[in-house]
């Protein structure tokens, strides 16, 4: 004699057909895996997004990725020797700042392209760090969201004030 399997609606995932439960929040949210985003789990008040513009190998960048992961804000992370930032990314970052803050003029790279003694104008830059991302000051963090604000470099107080 066959049996027929009764399809019964479940509030929760299961784990196999034997209906073992799995781990879900009240709210019947799933919270194992890599899917879940930190702003949906239970008690968490955040749903901040950051975006780094950075270097894998740049250690500033790296302790950026660190910051905000070991507080749960979802980062969207653009490797700059892997993928050009656009001009537009750029020119909200100098519009901002100004060329001098972005340039890392103490850099290896600054020094091999011998940039100390030769002048370049504004317009020119902007080409030259599209070129050469190691001139730029790591990390570029942008906060997605309201309000959006950005920053140059290592700026930890100032991340956590968003985190906040």
């Amino acid at each position: 004699m066959l049996r027929r399997r009764q399809t019964v609606a479940r509030s929760a995932p299961t784990a196999s057909e034997h209906g073992r439960r799995v781990a879900t929040t009240r709210a019947g949210i799933y919270t194992r895996g890599a899917s879940i985003s930190a702003g949906l789990l239970e008690g968490s008040g955040t749903s901040m997004e950051v975006q780094i513009f950075g270097m894998k190998k740049n250690a500033d960048t790296r302790k950026a990725l660190r910051f905000f992961a070991e507080r749960r804000v979802r980062t969207h992370f653009v490797d700059l020797l892997e993928r050009a930032m656009s001009d537009g990314e750029l020119e909200r970052f100098i519009q901002r700042f100004g060329v001098d803050a972005l340039v890392d003029r103490d850099s290896r790279r600054y020094e091999e392209l011998g940039l100390r003694t030769a002048n370049v104008s504004a317009g020119r830059w902007v080409d030259r760090l599209i070129a050469e991302p190691a001139l730029l000051r790591m990390p570029l963090v942008r906060r997605l969201g309201q309000p959006p604000d950005i920053t140059v470099g290592p700026a930890e107080h100032t991340w956590q004030t968003w985190v906040k």
